[in-house]
């Protein structure tokens, strides 16, 4: 019987760990992805401090709409050439098209996956719940840099475009958002 309650409590341990584990898998995955760069996941910076080389990047810009989210969603540039560490601002509009007032928020990717470590965002409005009233358009600025560190390593040197691209999606159970705080986010 001894035998029995130990498999009981090996059992019950290991249900709790894998119980623990699910709910610590999506914080440790997104951590996991900041730090590699996978899945295209890039880097955040409040400020660039870095120093400008002379090797440029072409940044081109992709804007996708989910089913289901009446918007109009597009970038204002299709691309931009930079300069390693230097900093450069492009910028989304967005357009409600419906006749009722709607939340969403957008995540993002950067491609090549092997270049998304060195593209840092400064500003930028993804994971932000955006409320667009009724026919209501907003510009969203989006202010990055390509960290100059993409120059040092030869396996790098093949990186010579990269491709932000944003998709929004509608919020189902939307935070309390005012149109004034979206209104700020946005502007």
């Amino acid at each position: 019987m001894n035998q029995n309650r130990k498999t009981v409590w090996i059992l019950t341990g290991m249900a709790i760990a894998m119980l623990g584990l699910g709910f610590a898998s999506k914080p440790l995955y997104e951590k996991f992805c900041a730090v590699t760069g996978y899945g295209g996941t890039t880097k955040r910076a409040a400020s660039n401090d870095t120093q400008i080389i002379d090797r440029t990047v072409r940044v081109y810009f992709d804007s996708n709409i989910a089913p289901g989210l009446a918007w109009e969603f597009k970038p204002e540039q299709r691309f931009v050439d930079v300069k390693l560490g230097q900093s450069a601002l492009a910028y989304y509009r967005v357009k409600n098209t419906s006749d009722e007032p709607i939340v969403g928020t957008a995540n993002f990717n950067v491609t090549p996956i092997k270049g998304a470590p060195f593209f840092v965002k400064t500003e930028c409005f993804c994971f932000t719940e955006q409320l667009l009233e009724a026919g209501q358009e907003a510009t969203m600025p989006v202010l990055f840099f390509v960290d100059p560190l993409l120059d040092e390593e030869k396996r790098f040197k093949d990186v010579k475009d990269m491709t932000l691209s944003y998709t929004f999606f509608r919020v189902k159970d939307p935070k309390t958002v005012s149109a004034a705080q979206s209104r700020d986010a946005l502007n």
